[in-house]
């Protein structure tokens, strides 16, 4: 199997885990102006047009709570993940030349990760990131650069409190601390 594609099912069951124990779909996240519902809309539907722009159609859109929602894109979601034939063609993206797997990775991984902690932050239970998490973070910063900070990506940074760890460190980087 391929391994950017192995990181991103890792991601998705763990955010698939935080979604199961989430309640509260009218929460408030860190995402300003998302609750928790509005939250799971966006991963849904960010995963969905990445794959319907490289000729990927999962079928109608799902609907209904959230959880189920998420539950339902992944279940159709789950056998593209094998086409080893689709994730490593090459093609052009904002970065350059790549390839679906290694976006899936960089950007939906990662994304699933974040938005996990974002989940749980809205229940009361935030997440602890992996050290391949965190390793992956700091790749796709370095690939982003200053477009990090565009419009609807991430907040402006803000210091971390002296001695943080490296998640608080992160967290830091993406304005999600107070």
């Amino acid at each position: 199997m391929n391994p950017h594609v192995e990181k991103f099912e890792d991601a998705a069951h763990r955010f698939t885990t935080v979604v199961q124990e989430s309640t509260d779909w009218a929460a408030p996240t860190p995402c300003a102006g998302w609750s928790a519902g509005d939250l799971i809309d966006h991963v849904v539907d960010t995963e969905r047009d990445f794959l319907a722009g490289h000729g990927v159609h999962l079928g109608e859109r799902p609907t209904g709570a959230p959880d189920d929602v998420w539950a339902s894109h992944l279940a159709a979601l789950v056998p593209v993940l094998g086409d080893d034939d689709f994730w490593e063609r090459e093609v052009d993206s904002h970065f350059g030349p790549t390839t679906p797997g290694q976006l899936l990775e960089r950007f939906y991984a990662f994304d699933l990760v974040v938005h996990g902690w974002d989940l749980g932050v809205s229940q009361g239970r935030p997440t602890t990131f992996s050290e391949v998490d965190m390793d992956t973070m700091e790749k796709s910063f370095a690939a982003f650069g200053e477009a990090m900070y565009a419009e609807g990506v991430f907040r402006p940074a803000v210091e971390p409190p002296a001695g943080a760890d490296r998640q608080t460190r992160l967290l830091a980087r993406m304005g999600r601390l107070a």
